[in-house]
């Protein structure tokens, strides 16, 4: 029997082969500007790469994958996670980790600035795939700091954090021009995404700040599980294939990387198992849990591409990975009998009986509540990371940019006012323990409520999920509910009446954070 990984690595090698046919379809007026640089690597390393102990970083994020859908993570689940479970196996798992929103946009915001969303203008919601960039000029992102510190920077996958579209006259789209703002300005060498989730338009892959070909098609509107926004599509823009071309990006980078000098970072934000649920042909029916199963299954098998692509460079022992995800599964957990995902596709949900994406969470993508937030979290770092290891302290993926500048010694090199919410938890990844204690974290919902977690404790400033369960509530309203989350953590018992001073305490410190934002 052919397993995921024999899959994905024939389509690999169909996808491999057939690049340079699609490069040769990029529309008149783009081929002159992609350099044969630009395709084979980023620009040479600057004298601080020459440091051989400073390891190559490959962060990779899928997009609505829920704490419950990784085996390892939950041994009920029937969707095979053999990738996710060797990285959890051989290396460190972090078992409350959080984003710093329930959805996409802000999450990735987060991670890439080491800044809580909120403090910009975007205060609710998500942008969609024709958004005004997000991250302003002169903020310092993540790839902006490792390319200074001698990195060469990578992006493959899913942006959604705004491009600078030209535009006509009209005030319409130009898509035959070249993006003003992107990845491309924000630090990364090299970049091949997609604006923003894959439902929605514009449909087009954009290489180095240039879309590859003219979106000349319409895609039309589609229904879930594959559900689509009707809009603007490239011809070498399909559904199905776009995680084996971003996976083919994305090994190819590493494989390009390698041979260099200079040490590699790379981010490769998945655009799965968010809608349209479309695994590719090959995956249909692998599992027995409907197509999102299916996709789950081909979201594991990708990163095994990725796991493959650095034994076969040779490079494991000198590559920290680390695998999350932006948010929690969109997938509704039913605890009666109604008809589910398994008994009907078109339903957006699974009894608990057959699967329980966000694990024993309670909610989903979108809420306050732990499943909106609550993610999995893998570190492997050979010789460093104790293989099968786990943690329990509470980190944030804001997290990420401090920790990677601390493990390359050079936390001190960050800009005072860069990464204002990002805390180092490189200690705990080596078994020690942090010099300071990590304030806070703070959790947002989609439609912006706020929570704030400490210790065992989490207060949610709110009167309901300020997402997509019901009761909706409103932001800052009572009453507020305050958990235990060593007692509780499928969020059940408020017990606010309990323990007040634990609640004016937490809320005093949650203000504090929202309306002073620190400096290093």
């Amino acid at each position: 029997m052919r397993t995921p990984d024999n899959i994905l690595s024939d389509a690999l090698q169909t996808v491999g082969d057939r690049l340079p046919i699609v490069r040769q379809s990029l529309f008149r007026g783009l081929a002159a500007v992609v350099s044969l640089t630009a395709l084979l690597a980023v620009p040479p390393a600057t004298p601080a790469a020459e440091d051989t102990a400073r390891p190559n970083i490959v962060v990779i994020l899928a997009d609505d994958m829920g704490y419950g859908d990784v085996q390892a993570l939950n041994p009920d689940s029937k969707i095979p996670t053999p990738n996710l479970d060797r990285l959890a196996s051989e290396g460190m798992t972090f078992t409350d980790a959080h984003t710093p929103s329930a959805v996409c946009t802000p999450t990735r915001y987060g991670l890439v600035t080491g800044r809580y969303c909120w403090r910009t203008r975007l205060k609710r919601g998500v942008l969609n795939g024709y958004g005004e960039p997000l991250i302003a000029r002169d903020r310092v992102t993540v790839a902006d700091f490792l390319k200074d510190q001698g990195y060469a920077t990578g992006i493959v996958g899913k942006w959604h954090l705004g491009l600078g579209f030209a535009k006509k006259g009209d005030g319409s789209f130009d898509f035959s021009q070249p993006i003003d703002d992107g990845p491309h300005t924000h630090g990364f060498q090299f970049s091949h995404v997609i604006p923003a989730s894959l439902d929605f338009p514009p449909y087009l892959f954009i290489r180095d700040g240039k879309p590859t070909e003219f979106p000349s098609l319409t895609q039309p509107a589609q229904k879930f599980p594959a559900f689509l926004r009707k809009g603007e599509r490239s011809p070498d823009f399909v559904m199905e294939d776009v995680l084996d071309d971003l996976v083919a990006e994305a090994t190819g980078f590493i494989t390009r990387q390698a041979k260099q000098e200079q040490p590699f970072f790379l981010y490769f934000p998945l655009t799965a198992p968010h809608k349209p649920v479309l695994p590719h042909p090959r995956f249909r029916g692998t599992t027995d849990l409907g197509p999102y199963g299916d996709f789950v299954a081909q979201v594991d098998a990708t990163v095994g591409g990725v796991l493959k692509a650095i034994d076969d460079a040779e490079i494991a022992d000198d590559t920290l990975v680390i695998y999350t995800s932006d948010n929690g599964s969109f997938m509704y957990r039913y605890d009666n009998d109604r008809k589910d995902h398994v008994d009907d596709e078109t339903v957006q949900g699974y009894r608990a009986e057959h699967h329980r994406a966000n694990g024993p969470f309670r909610g989903t993508k979108a809420d306050i509540w732990e499943a909106g937030h609550h993610v999995p979290f893998f570190v492997r770092w050979p010789g460093h990371v104790q293989p099968g290891s786990e943690n329990d302290t509470t980190i944030c993926l804001t997290d990420v940019f401090m920790t990677l500048a601390d493990i390359i010694s050079a936390d001190d090199d960050v800009p005072a006012d860069a990464a204002p919410d990002s805390h180092s938890f490189a200690a705990l990844l080596t078994g020690q323990t942090p010099e300071q204690t990590r304030p806070p974290v703070i959790h947002h919902s989609v439609a912006g409520m706020f929570a704030i977690r400490d210790g065992k404790w989490k207060l949610v400033l709110g009167n309901g999920s300020g997402g997509r369960q019901q009761p909706r509530g409103k932001a800052f309203e009572k009453p507020y509910a305050l958990f235990d989350m060593e007692a509780d953590i499928a969020e059940q018992t408020n017990v606010i009446d309990r323990h007040p001073e634990v609640a004016r305490r937490l809320e005093a410190a949650c203000k504090e954070l929202i309306e002073n934002e620190p400096r290093r």
